[in-house]
């Protein structure tokens, strides 16, 4: 069974769907734990009806914080992020244990797949007032991607013992954008080689909900993406894209776990306008971290 993390803003109409979905599709009895930011539309009070634990802050503390704080209320091994938009589809978790179990250890970082803002485009809504649940359902199964090399996206699945063993997300990158690659990278260095996006695991992903509504909000630090990298290549002295494409081969098809990247002329290549970049920033950027 899963302690399913699922960081919220604001979000609550989006958030019944999700844990909906989680009761109605799952075949395992789970533990749901909703980090609560902010919740001014009722949302502490909602779970409190449903008699749902969950974690609190007044201020938003995005993704990493909220994760961080809800994983000490985790009663299972195996921890599971989740966005607050997401409709699982069912057998979602059957798919992502049975790997659990063929693996045999705990080395390991699993997805499943985004549908519609994600691999796999199927259009069943942008938003609540055009989701249509049955097309979803009766369509899940036979739209297919593959299972997929170097996932770095959620809802991924990650042993606690391993969370905590390197510190679950770095809330350096506030809200949030860069925590995924930076905790493959901290999971890379523990010596995790399996990072597996699995097609037969599928949720359906409304697309950064939040992010849409608040982005002009001036009180909501919506990070650009640029700052994310920037922090993260001050940080390992490589770019994501170079992670992703050189260690983790993100998004080729999965056919084998990982080794060491090739370290050819090509790879020495990229990596010269990579550092370029890196002492480039350490010179000129006032990011601090």
């Amino acid at each position: 069974m899963f302690s399913i993390i699922i960081p919220t803003f604001n979000n609550l109409n989006y958030l019944k769907i999700c844990i909906k979905s989680l009761k109605k599709n799952s075949k395992y009895d789970h533990q749901i734990i909703p980090h609560v930011n902010v919740g001014e539309d009722g949302t502490s009070k909602f779970l409190d009806s449903e008699k749902i634990d969950h974690t609190y802050t007044k201020y938003n503390s995005g993704i990493c914080e909220g994760m961080n704080k809800a994983s000490k209320k985790a009663k299972f091994d195996l921890i599971l992020y989740a966005h607050d938009d997401f409709y699982f589809c069912p057998d979602w978790d059957v798919v992502l244990l049975n790997e659990v179990n063929k693996i045999g250890h705990n080395k390991f970082y699993l997805s499943g797949i985004m549908m519609n803002n994600g691999p796999i485009k199927f259009d069943c809504g942008t938003d609540i007032n055009s989701f249509d649940e049955s097309r979803l359902l009766n369509n899940y199964k036979n739209i297919n991607h593959y299972d997929f090399q170097g996932s770095t996206w959620a809802p991924h699945l990650i042993h606690r013992e391993l969370w905590n063993k390197v510190g679950g997300f770095s809330e350096e990158f506030y809200p949030g954008t860069g925590s995924d690659p930076d905790l493959n990278m901290k999971l890379w260095r523990e010596g995790v080689r399996i990072f597996k996006g699995l097609n037969n695991s599928k949720v359906y992903h409304f697309g950064s909900i939040v992010t849409r509504k608040y982005k002009d909000h001036p009180t909501i630090k919506t990070e650009s993406g640029s700052k994310g990298a920037k922090i993260f290549l001050l940080k390992w002295g490589i770019s994501i894209k170079f992670f992703k494409k050189r260690y983790l081969r993100s998004d080729q098809k999965f056919e084998s776990n990982l080794d060491e990247p090739l370290k050819n002329l090509s790879y020495y290549f990229e990596l010269f306008f990579v550092k370029l970049n890196y002492f480039y920033l350490r010179l000129f950027s006032n990011i601090k971290f």
